[in-house]
């Protein structure tokens, strides 16, 4: 039986992103392996993942930080998980396990060698004190990506990015897939609540989430609407963008904001608003927007690389510049002032969901990509 490793940094991705695909590996007849951080003995997720029939590794990561000690024992830890497991394929996704697991890889001569890029992360995001971190993250990419057979993206403008700065040569074969799917079965849609316009954002408590954006926009709209509901889904994540917990508390002591916190399942939030917004600066493919699609909710979000895939402006919602609190406000009052685009884009969402987005054709187009029949 042929051996499949998934490489993580954040084990709980493994249930919440990639769930879909793992489960196509194994109806392949292919032995799946997983490996993250957090997965020691007797922990609930390890377990989760074992009843699944997955073979389960953790292995030494930090999903955050660039110390170069740290990355090297990442770099030790999964040579030294290949060489023991021998696997036939390995796919990595996100930034350490793309580059570690790539190089890792390559070392332990695995045959098949995939990365997928679901996002460009901090590093990424335009800020002069990050150059010196891009420039080194750039060169570590294209060290990696030399030697994987095939790096698949979520998004055109990622893809670009990757080839124009030379992340990744011309010659190789690169794939744009629609995110990472959603399961449009399990994310059915629901009724719109009738009544006062609710808006949700789910999403990590990030900067460059678009969070103030959502929290400013929402003081604005509510001085005009004062019934008007703005949830806010979330945790404040280990990051250096990540906002502050004073600000939070400000925002819902004022009533700004109703917080709800961290929910293992997001489907009651996105039932019980009207519009789902996200007004991130750059996303491989929102997995939530997807979500909310797939639910027949109406969205908000940028005109930014991975969100702008998602919405047709007009039709199933609206795209506003970044950072543009004024446009994002002027887009939640249209849907306050004219609560009948609420339903049509809806419905139209959930319709683009099942014809682009179903999690079972992305996998599908990953699998035939990959080689595996």
């Amino acid at each position: 039986m042929s051996r499949f490793l998934v490489i993580a940094s954040y084990a709980d991705s493994l249930l919440g992103f990639r769930a879909p695909l793992i489960a196509a590996l194994q109806a392949k007849g292919l032995e799946v392996h997983v490996a993250a951080p957090a997965l020691s003995r007797g922990s609930a997720i390890r377990e989760t993942l074992e009843d699944k029939g997955l073979k389960v590794h953790e292995v030494q990561m930090q999903r955050t930080g660039t110390s170069p000690v740290a990355d090297l024992k990442s770099l030790g830890s999964l040579f030294a998980l290949m060489l023991r497991v021998r696997p036939d394929f390995v796919l990595g996704y996100t930034i350490k396990p793309v580059i570690y697991g790539s190089l890792a890889a390559w070392l332990a001569r695995v045959p098949k060698r995939f990365a997928l890029i679901t996002g460009l992360g901090y590093a990424f995001q335009a800020d002069a004190k990050r150059a010196g971190l891009q420039s080194l993250v750039r060169r570590l990419y294209a060290l990696a990506l030399a030697n994987v057979d095939v790096t698949f993206f979520q998004n055109p403008d990622d893809q670009a990015l990757f080839l124009n700065t030379s992340m990744i040569q011309q010659q190789a074969k690169t794939v744009v897939v629609n995110g990472s799917g959603v399961d449009v079965a399990q994310f059915s849609p629901a009724e719109i609540p009738t009544g006062t316009v609710r808006f949700v954002l789910i999403a990590r408590l990030l900067r460059d989430k678009g969070v103030r954006e959502y929290a400013h926009a929402a003081r604005l709209v509510r001085k005009k609407h004062p019934s008007v509901q703005f949830d806010l889904v979330g945790w404040i994540d280990e990051n250096p963008s990540a906002i502050a917990q004073a600000e939070l508390d400000q925002w819902t002591s004022e009533g700004t904001i109703h917080f709800l916190g961290r929910l293992s399942d997001v489907r009651p939030a996105i039932a019980n608003c009207s519009v789902f917004v996200l007004p991130s600066y750059r996303e491989g493919t929102p997995r939530t927007v997807l979500e909310a699609m797939a639910m027949g909710r109406a969205v908000i979000t940028t005109d930014a690389p991975g969100c702008r895939e998602t919405v047709v402006n007009g039709d199933n919602g609206y795209l506003v510049p970044v950072q543009c609190v004024d446009a994002l406000e002027k887009a939640m009052l249209r849907f306050v002032e004219s609560p009948e685009l609420i339903n049509k884009m809806g419905q139209r969402g959930r319709q683009m969901a099942e014809e682009k987005y179903d999690v079972h054709k992305v996998n599908a187009e990953m699998l035939r990509k990959m080689g595996i029949a």
